[in-house]
């Protein structure tokens, strides 16, 4: 058991709530309010000044066009994982591995994306973090690890939590109109 510890320590993996309730949740946090809010408050900006550069299509993904605030805000999962993995202090390779695990997680996550980035970045990371530098092929073994965790993660429980937020949500919508004194 003790080599399991050293192992641990070695690779920076110290499972507590202030490394994955306080620290985590807080990078978290800036993640969501550097993309999300400041692409909604960017939005806001330009349709209620009629601020062209905010208004105006900035690129188009896929055929769909983007103003700067649609695309900050259409970054919030890669953003999240992104600061988890910092927070963790995730190697190089595991934390750009990071990127799609947000992108997809928040993706299936639904109303609950935000809590779900949380979960599976922080499994993954971990568990790329684990495998950092262990083999010679690196380079692959890394980014493969993370990626297949937290896509596997994500693909079986970011689905469920999303599910549960939403009907948390109904569930509060529902007390406001019975008790709107209340619960306003």
């Amino acid at each position: 058991m003790a080599s399991f510890a050293e192992f641990l320590k070695r690779k920076d993996i110290e499972i507590s709530f202030r490394r994955y309730g306080l620290d985590a949740m807080s990078a978290m946090a800036q993640g969501l309010f550097c993309t999300l809010l400041v692409g909604t408050i960017l939005n806001t900006l330009g349709n209620e000044f009629h601020i062209s550069f905010l208004t105006e299509e900035l690129v188009s993904i896929g055929g769909k066009g983007f103003t700067l605030g649609a695309l900050a805000s259409a970054m919030v999962g890669p953003a999240m994982a992104v600061a988890i993995g910092h927070s963790l202090r995730a190697p190089g390779m595991v934390f750009y591995s990071l990127v799609p695990v947000g992108y997809a997680t928040n993706a299936l996550g639904g109303a609950g994306g935000p809590f779900a980035v949380l979960l599976v970045s922080i499994i993954a990371a971990e568990f790329g973090k684990a495998v950092s530098k262990e083999t010679k092929i690196d380079i692959l073994v890394t980014p493969m690890v993370t990626l297949f965790v937290g896509v596997g993660v994500a693909s079986l429980i970011a689905g469920p939590i999303g599910q549960a937020a939403s009907w948390i949500g109904q569930l509060i919508m529902w007390a406001t109109e019975l008790q709107p004194f209340f619960m306003g």
